[in-house]
């Protein structure tokens, strides 16, 4: 438990966006705690790319070395709980833990992420972040030219699987159920060599996670390399939109080029707020974000000086 109660800032969610907004934080010889309770979203993947400086490494690894780090600041707190619930008040917020802790902070900093809605697909969940994979950019030089396929369908599967042509050209998008791809997309694809298959999918196996065939409803099976999948999600954690944050059409949190949320004092960082659901897009989203926290400290105890 921290030793103190008030803060200047408390982080909520301390992986890598929460983590960077810290030590920014600290830096800025703030007071800060961070809440997380250690539960990653990629706990499973086991190697992270894309990331200068740290290609290859695992995300555990990536997120050791940043919390050692941070924890050198001596103005730093960290508890590991589960943030369940958040008031604003006339000093700032209040934060509640599923523990029972009450802590209160000027500004607030989520780095809360997203929780995946996996397919009722046996296998699915336990390949999740090993051979099904989300981007390209983070995984698909490691699967290149490999047998791929695309779990997606309309739209989404026509652009996606444009963009991973790039990588493999044994591409074979699986719409799991009727396609809804228009009659031009699909002609487009086919041009390309990328197949449709609209059978529903029941099962994959696979070994330690990695895909070895996807089994469908009529018993046929499909070997495979890797598939790409886009699924839904959800916010992690219920505080922010409870809190009245604006989400986007796309089920993000709405932040400025500041990070700054549409309530006053509060800002979001990572897979919470962006699309792009990576390592350093995160760390980048959180030094953005506790860079313009102080500013606002500052200002207003200048102001008051």
């Amino acid at each position: 438990m921290a030793n103190q109660q008030e803060f200047d800032v408390i982080i909520i969610g301390g992986s890598y966006a929460g983590l960077s907004a810290a030590l920014a934080l600290g830096r800025a010889l703030r007071k800060v705690l961070v809440i997380d309770a250690g539960n990653p979203c990629n706990k499973q993947t086991p190697h992270s790319h894309n990331f200068l400086t740290q290609d290859g490494k695992t995300p555990k690894e990536i997120s050791e070395i940043a919390k050692s780090q941070v924890a050198n600041y001596n103005t730093i707190s960290f508890v590991n709980d589960i943030a369940i619930k958040g008031e604003k008040n006339v000093s700032g917020f209040e934060i509640t833990t599923a523990e029972g802790a009450i802590f209160k902070g000027r500004k607030l900093i989520f780095g809360t992420g997203v929780k995946d809605i996996m397919p009722n697909i046996e296998g699915f969940a336990a390949c999740w972040g090993i051979s099904v994979i989300h981007c390209p950019y983070c995984h698909g030089y490691e699967v290149r030219n490999q047998k791929t396929g695309l779990f997606a369908n309309g739209d989404m599967a026509y652009e996606f699987g444009k963009l991973l042509w790039n990588w493999t050209k044994e591409l074979t998008i699986y719409t799991n159920g009727k396609s809804t791809l228009s009659v031009e997309q699909t002609k487009t694809l086919a041009n390309k060599n990328i197949h449709i298959v609209e059978k529903e999918i029941v099962k994959i196996n696979h070994e330690h996670g990695k895909i070895q065939e996807l089994v469908f409803s009529d018993y046929s099976a499909q070997k495979l390399d890797a598939l790409y999948a886009k699924i839904p999600f959800i916010q992690h954690s219920d505080i922010p939109q409870n809190s009245g944050c604006e989400i986007t059409e796309m089920g993000m949190l709405k932040v400025d080029m500041m990070q700054k949320t549409t309530i006053e004092g509060v800002f979001a960082a990572g897979d919470s707020t962006n699309m792009m659901r990576s390592v350093a897009n995160a760390v980048y989203g959180g030094n953005m974000a506790g860079a313009a926290v102080s500013k606002e400290l500052i200002a207003e105890e200048f102001a008051k000086a």
